[in-house]
């Protein structure tokens, strides 16, 4: 059975991972006939925000616990993944992919990236892992991989403007579709950037599952 890296950063859209794009990445591994094997930072999230409200709370909380919330306890440090157990690694969005994985919310282009995930998802590719990110997730490729990668936010062009500040190359996409780099073996789709509802996320997430693991082959 393979083993599909899934990398978490929190529980939340606003300050974590997007749990649908989360749930559906699961369900979809698992409906393939694959294993999900999650893991996250274990440190403190870059903010907790009241998600009835949009206002920021006063509190701290940590990524890997929070993360723990949507595998139900099924999880391991990002320090603990090994790209040799792996056949696969993907990143669904959430701003907690750019605000515990990267500083992409706060730094735009400048941002930096989590050591420990860019040691697994240049390990992964080294190996030729194929790689899967969704809605903002895609914005980190270009400082974990330090190659032109093609991929999709969806179509803001803003936040294309940035990521090609930072030598990415952005491809306008709809919500129900998916944009492959086949030199790298990268899949992404815009998920959350565009979808207006859960089905219309779940079709670009279960294009990108299935290509995924096809090219894990």
């Amino acid at each position: 059975m393979k083993k599909i890296g899934v990398i978490l950063s929190g529980c939340g859209v606003y300050d974590g991972s997007e749990i649908h794009e989360a749930v559906i990445t699961l369900l979809a591994i698992a409906r393939q006939g694959a294993e999900a094997v999650c893991f996250a930072p274990d440190k403190p999230q870059h903010d907790v925000i009241n998600h009835l409200t949009g206002e920021p709370l006063a509190e701290s909380r940590n990524v890997l616990v929070e993360s723990a919330r949507i595998a139900r306890g099924q999880i391991r440090p990002l320090s603990a993944a090994n790209s040799s157990e792996l056949d696969a690694l993907i990143v669904p969005g959430g701003f907690g992919a750019a605000k515990n994985l990267c500083d992409f919310a706060s730094a735009g282009s400048d941002y930096q990236v989590d050591a420990q995930l860019k040691q697994l998802v240049q390990a992964c590719h080294a190996a030729g892992k194929p790689l899967g990110f969704m809605c903002i997730a895609p914005a980190m490729l270009p400082g974990l991989l330090a190659l032109p990668v093609r991929f999709t936010i969806g179509t803001d062009p803003d936040t294309a403007e940035a990521i090609e500040a930072r030598g990415g190359e952005h491809v306008p996409c709809p919500v129900d579709d998916i944009v492959v780099d086949e030199e790298h073996n990268v899949v992404t789709t815009p998920a959350y950037m565009l979808a207006e509802n859960i089905a219309e996320a779940a079709t670009g997430i279960e294009k990108l599952v299935a290509r995924v693991l096809a090219l894990s082959a």
